[in-house]
């Protein structure tokens, strides 16, 4: 009953109703993961990118606060399903879209670049294929099955949460993606945590509101300023060895929560602001529920362009209208496959992770759709 009550206050009364809000900032979020692989593709094609300012501030919050949203949506079904349930619901929302891009990816890699090489090369290759271009949908499942598994098997979550953090974040793993899983962790436990305990964690903020926000700017503002190469888990890979590394993975860590804070209370309130202007609604309504099939469109064509050579010879002007074009194309065919595939059976599944939207009623139960609206975490 307790848990019951708790999630009816989290999640919407039927599946058809969204947080716009939240689908709002997941679209702003989404746009950020292109433009952040457009300053590291196009406008730069060397190590420079990790001097950009712009790199640097999108990449301290996008993705943990995309993870941060994640297991906020995900409350419910963490709480209210069976484990079998909720894996298998969740895989059909995020591994099964993702088999099918990645499929097309392989299929275009071999048929474009056909390049003789060992079978071990092969192997290899494919294998950080298909581990790394996905790598958040990887890390948005796995995330998943750890707090779940936490939640069936221990009766104090807060506690069972926070140990599995501090377990997974000392975990002296370095191999594929799994610092990047490492990284993504707390941010997915500190939104299901905050989805389970809203109303307390609202009070507590509400009651200290002038001075968390201060300390809270404060901290983003000296993070950032302090904020260098080895601090992207990229490079640190969330290994602690020394006292350099224990302070680069502790500033990673303390900056993208400090900046995700920040930006989860800016882009919450130009939602308020501007929800009336179309653009910040076409953010909401188009992009917001469409994260997932952009997310891995973006993948699929970025590591397309690792196997091309391009632009050697450009000048800014050139890199700037190249980068400005493919965004928009990236959306724009994002948006075509899920207006296009949305209303048919099986293929939507498959495409986009969703179940088509003339299903309903007899089709598919109210319950069932409750748990997809709550797992749709990217």
């Amino acid at each position: 009953m307790l848990i019951h009550h708790v999630t009816a206050k989290i999640m919407p009364e039927t599946a058809h109703d969204r947080d716009l809000a939240l689908d709002f900032t997941k679209g702003v979020l989404i746009i950020l993961v292109i433009v952040g692989h457009l300053i590291q593709y196009i406008l730069y094609r060397n190590e420079g990118f990790w001097d950009s300012a712009i790199f640097k501030w999108i990449y301290m919050f996008h993705m943990p606060l995309f993870m941060g949203i994640s297991g906020y949506l995900s409350c419910r079904a963490l709480l209210e399903k069976s484990f079998i349930q909720a894996m298998g619901d969740r895989a059909m929302q995020l591994l099964v879209p993702m088999l099918f891009w990645f499929s097309l990816l392989a299929t275009l890699k071999l048929t474009m670049f056909p390049r003789p090489a060992s079978a071990p090369d092969n192997v290899l290759k494919f294998l950080n294929d298909f581990a790394g271009t996905y790598w958040f949908v990887w890390a948005a499942f796995i995330c998943f099955l750890l707090a779940k598994t936490i939640s069936i098997f221990n009766h104090s979550p807060p506690w069972a949460l926070f140990v599995s953090v501090i377990l997974v974040v000392l975990a002296p793993l370095t191999f594929s993606i799994f610092p990047l899983i490492k990284y993504t962790y707390p941010f997915f436990c500190l939104g299901f945590s905050f989805a389970m305990w809203r109303e307390r964690w609202t009070s507590i903020m509400r009651s200290h509101r002038p001075f968390l926000a201060m300390s809270v700017t404060i901290a983003a503002m000296m993070c950032f300023a302090i904020w260098g190469k080895d601090t992207y888990v990229y490079n640190n890979l969330a290994l602690i060895q020394d006292l350099q590394s224990a302070k680069n993975v502790l500033l990673m860590f303390l900056g993208s929560a400090a900046v995700s804070a920040v930006m989860i209370k800016v882009l919450l309130r130009s939602w308020n602001i501007g929800r009336s202007n179309r653009v910040v609604r076409f953010i909401a309504a188009k992009l917001g529920p469409s994260t997932l099939v952009l997310y891995l469109i973006q993948g699929t064509v970025f590591r397309l362009m690792d196997s091309i050579q391009y632009g050697e010879s450009w000048d800014a002007t050139m890199r700037s209208a190249a980068a400005a074009f493919l965004g928009t194309m990236i959306v724009a065919v994002a948006l075509t496959v899920r207006w296009a595939v949305r209303d048919i059976p099986y293929l939507s599944q498959l495409v986009l992770g969703v179940p088509p939207r003339s299903l309903s009623g007899s089709q598919i139960n109210q319950d069932a759709l409750a748990n997809h609206r709550s797992l749709r975490g990217l």
